[in-house]
């Protein structure tokens, strides 16, 4: 399964897309544990003993207690195309999902699915002695937060196929719900990525209306962000900011020195200000794209 994201500039047309070319904390802390841990399996030879010890083996968990394999199971992986496309996943999708987040509570949520992912395989096959590892539990959860927090952006399935990541994310849980169903079919875990989506899904809706309102309502609720832009009232911008009372052309200039800066060292480089404009010009023109539509 391949697929590519790109990332839309707010209210423009669907020609406007820029990839993701950044790290993030949690997520490069994540990637840098996980290629670190394949790297010395690989250079040491020693995948039999980081599996029979660190991969989940659900037999060893409820026989002996390794109860630790719950979590390390995460940090280990069959083979480079294995580990590959998990961390291309976790640093396409995950990056903005910890800008939604926060690092802490992105941490949080990546633990709390790849862990809950674990239990439901071990509730599943109590007596098995297959080693089940990598870290796709967890990766189907970021990509179950991804749509629920950004349903329409476009996953280019395939590199060719646009399909809006509210749909991708069902087409692969009704992929993996029916694959569940055969055990051990080409070496995957179906039944652990089944449950990576349901511990995502069920963990992001119960507070799913507080998560947006922390990224969005202090935006919009205190205060109209476009009194300005409408010229309702007509107040004086920050020293050191952008004036985006001025004409369209201005706020275009501003957004694309802001993507551009994006681009270059990262959304963590921008200001306080400079994050509150990004906000305001992309949803005015998103906006009047609906307007328009």
């Amino acid at each position: 399964m391949n697929y590519n994201y790109y990332q839309y500039r707010p209210g423009f047309n669907q020609q406007y897309i820029r990839p993701q070319t950044h790290f993030t904390g949690a997520v490069k802390n994540l990637i840098i544990a996980n290629v670190a841990v394949f790297l010395f399996m690989t250079i040491f030879r020693t995948e039999g003993f980081f599996l029979y010890y660190f991969g989940l083996v659900p037999r060893l968990v409820w026989s002996k207690g390794f109860i630790w394999q719950l979590v390390t199971y995460m940090f280990i992986h069959g083979g480079f195309g294995h580990i590959f496309m998990n961390m291309f996943v976790l640093w396409m999708f995950g990056t903005e999902i910890e800008h939604a987040f926060g690092k802490r509570e992105f941490y949080k949520f990546y633990f709390v699915t790849g862990i809950g992912s674990g239990i439901i395989t071990l509730l599943f096959s109590l007596n098995s002695p297959v080693p089940v590892v990598g870290a796709s539990g967890a990766i189907y959860g970021v990509l179950v937060a991804f749509a629920m927090l950004y349903p329409n952006r476009l996953i280019y399935f395939y590199f060719l196929i646009p399909v809006r990541a509210k749909y991708f994310v069902l087409i692969i849980g009704i992929i993996t719900f029916f694959s569940s169903f055969s055990q051990g079919a080409g070496g995957i875990s179906h039944l652990t990525h089944l449950g990576g989506i349901l511990i995502a899904y069920l963990y992001l809706k119960k507070d799913f209306r507080n998560i947006r309102l922390r990224i969005r309502l202090p935006k919009i609720i205190f205060r109209n962000p476009f009194k300005n832009i409408f010229g309702k009232t007509k107040r004086p911008s920050k020293p050191g900011g952008p004036d985006l009372s001025g004409s369209e052309q201005t706020m275009r200039d501003e957004l694309d020195r802001l993507l551009d800066k994006i681009n270059r060292s990262g959304y963590e480089s921008l200001s306080a200000e400079e994050r509150k404009n990004l906000d305001l010009i992309g949803k005015y023109f998103a906006d009047k794209e609906k307007l328009k539509n």
